[in-house]
């Protein structure tokens, strides 16, 4: 394992966010943190399973493709060794591969079973981010167990272990390529795919896997490189699917699929070169399960968040399923669904949790597989069946993008609040009647046929927001006020005019 340096390390804990660790190298994430964590971990861990200190248990250890990754995962796993944590470490690989890894039959390894997994990883954020997703018991530690977490980092007192932990290395792309081409088959003959993995972790595995499931592929930056040489692997965002759309209509393909930097979201983009939302997607996938449903009286329950369209809840609720609105945030969605013992979630980022069929994490390729055979069974029925037909049969609303406005983080609950307290004195301001307004994330302001929504952002210094109405009109109307409200709020806070 590589040289971990050494500096004073006075303890911040700015990288410790809802869901993960997040920050800029350097200043919020070090080797020295993350050496620490893997220490606190072993404690919580150990707390939270009611294990004594001397007994040793396994996790895995994955990383994305960034540059710092290698020397922050080998911080990490020092910690972890140092308190007789055995790792088996699986290298560069999709973060799905970490909750994978806990499902998987390591017996072969003499590793008995795993009861965590640690990614190193900073997801879509830009190449000078990283950070640390956590999993204990096949479930992603909650906003209150990373507090926790941050607490045991910061006092520091760990305890010793006599036994320092084993260190193995594991490819865990074969064991999953056989788990899904076991469960699909040579599902995807005639189908032709054009894959965009953008440089990160999905290159590793997708293109093999789509092959043996059938599919014609053809792949583009897939080795991956931290540089991200070609574009920013983060397929929300438009101008990172230009050179996917380019080879889409090049090749003639049925549709495109593209990657986030830890391959745990999706884009699908169709023939036309149109990139479907996330809340589109999750409906196309919750219509095709509730279609091959066995009708009972509990009917199957499905989760999205916030920032989704009313077209996915009414329409899963109209074909005799139960959609509930949520917190954005994979552990939050994680959590609801084991709560609610929902079968399929989802989030507008491209985030997919399958439990039908799988085990209800997040899995970028798992989701694009499932895509494949959606557009797989329309081609046995209709072989001049185009995917565009499935946006085109949807029910239509005015919607916008997702819209991303800057605010520095110790602003934004004083921002959400003096909002509210407006929008409470001035409830005519959207030109439309507001008919509730939902809190369970920000703010989403209802109205008939439409919604404004403005809500922090779990990762980065922003507030994401997204409007939708019955009219291009309205929709544009709410948005434009929201903006502004948002704008003149965030001046004058900025200037002390309000407090």
């Amino acid at each position: 394992m590589g040289k971990v340096f050494k500096v004073g390390m006075q303890f911040n804990d700015q990288a410790f966010g809802k869901n993960d660790l997040r920050g800029l190298v350097g200043s919020a994430i070090t080797p020295e943190l993350f050496e620490q964590v893997g220490k606190a971990y072993a404690e919580y861990v150990r707390k939270k399973l009611s294990l004594s200190g001397d007994v040793n248990f396994w996790v895995s250890v994955a990383q994305d493709a960034r540059l710092h990754s290698p020397e922050l995962t080998d911080a990490l796993i020092k910690g972890l060794l140092s308190s007789g944590v055995n790792v088996i470490d699986i290298g560069i690989a999709p973060t799905p591969f970490g909750y994978f890894s806990e499902y998987n039959d390591f017996n072969k390894e003499g590793v008995s079973g795993l009861v965590g997994s640690l990614i190193v990883t900073a997801s879509h954020n830009p190449p000078e981010y990283n950070g640390l997703k956590m999993t204990c018991n096949k479930q992603s530690l909650s906003e209150e167990e990373i507090v926790e977490l941050r607490e045991i980092t910061k006092k520091g007192q760990f305890s010793n272990n006599s036994r320092p932990g084993i260190y193995k290395k594991y490819n865990l792309v074969p064991d999953y390529i056989n788990f899904v081409f076991n469960s699909f088959g040579e599902i995807g003959k005639g189908v032709k795919v054009v894959v965009d993995s953008g440089n990160g972790t999905g290159g590793v595995v997708a293109p093999e896997l789509y092959r043996k499931l059938g599919c014609e592929v053809i792949d583009i930056y897939s080795k991956p490189d931290g540089n991200f040489p070609n574009h920013h692997p983060d397929p929300s965002n438009e101008k990172n699917l230009v050179l996917l759309k380019e080879k889409i209509a090049e090749v003639d393909a049925d549709f495109g699929i593209a990657f986030d930097g830890d391959s745990d979201r999706v884009g699908i983009i169709d023939n036309t070169g149109y990139s479907i939302p996330g809340d589109q997607l999750l409906l196309l996938f919750a219509l095709d399960i509730l279609e091959n449903s066995q009708q009972t009286d509990k009917k199957p329950v499905f989760i999205s968040e916030v920032k989704c369209s009313q077209i996915l809840f009414d329409e899963i609720n109209r074909n005799n399923g139960q959609a509930i609105m949520w917190k954005t945030g994979h552990a939050y969605i994680k959590t609801k669904m084991k709560e609610e013992n929902a079968i399929l979630a989802g989030e507008m980022s491209g985030h997919i949790f399958f439990k039908d069929r799988f085990f209800g994490h997040d899995d970028a390729v798992y989701a694009g597989c499932r895509f494949i055979e959606i557009a797989a069974k329309n081609k046995a029925k209709n072989p001049n069946f185009k995917v565009s037909e499935l946006i085109d049969n949807l029910p239509k609303a005015y919607t916008s993008r997702e819209v991303r406005n800057p605010c520095p983080n110790e602003l934004k609950t004083k921002v959400l609040e003096n909002l509210a307290k407006e929008i409470d004195n001035n409830p005519d301001m959207f030109g439309s009647k507001i008919e509730k307004i939902i809190t369970i994330d920000g703010l989403r302001i209802v109205f008939n046929g439409g919604f404004a929504l403005i809500r922090q952002s779990n990762t980065e210094p922003t507030f994401t927001l997204r409007f939708e109405g019955s009219t291009q009109e309205n929709c544009d109307n709410y948005q434009n006020t929201m903006l502004k409200i948002l704008k003149e709020n965030l001046e004058k806070l900025k200037t002390g005019s309000i407090s």
